[in-house]
């Protein structure tokens, strides 16, 4: 019985610590949403021990999570999300990165969702070389909000 008791307290020890780390990661797994009578949406993201923007959102009815990059062009894709996905691989085109030039695919996203803001029809592209977890939420996103950075808190606004 003691070893059963330790057995158990070590796994719910586990999941608890498994729950803390990745709230570390993403504090917004559920992005604090509002909108105004005026049609203003607006989400607030908290940034994260790293210092970086991470939320969870949706492309084309699949959950995901959005890194958010402003040095990226278009909101870029890993080529295994893309495959769970289902997005279709459009023309091969070079592009510069932070490590050089490679090859990625064009893509349309259909549909967008981060909190209460939603994109239809977003200019991405497919990195085949990307293993990373996240999705890139880059420029082709970005210039369709206002966004404002003060204490640790990203105010995104969706205009209609």
């Amino acid at each position: 019985m003691l070893v059963l008791a330790w057995l158990s307290l070590t796994m719910l020890l586990t999941l608890v610590y498994n729950t803390w780390i990745n709230s570390q990661y993403n504090p917004n797994r559920q992005p604090e949403s509002h909108q105004y009578l005026s049609g203003v949406k607006e989400v607030t993201l908290t940034r994260n021990r790293f210092g970086h923007y991470v939320s969870s959102g949706w492309i084309n009815q699949e959950e995901v999570i959005f890194l958010l990059d402003t040095g990226s062009t278009q909101v870029a894709v890993p080529g295994h999300i893309a495959e769970i996905i289902g997005l279709e691989y459009g023309e091969k085109q070079a592009t510069g990165t932070a490590n050089g030039t490679i090859w990625v695919y064009n893509t349309t996203i259909d549909h967008l969702r981060l909190g209460n803001i939603e994109l239809n029809n977003v200019k991405a592209s497919i990195n085949p070389y990307m293993e990373e977890p996240e999705v890139l939420l880059g420029m082709s996103v970005l210039n369709h909000l206002d966004f404002q950075q003060r204490g640790g808190k990203l105010k995104l606004q969706q205009y209609r």
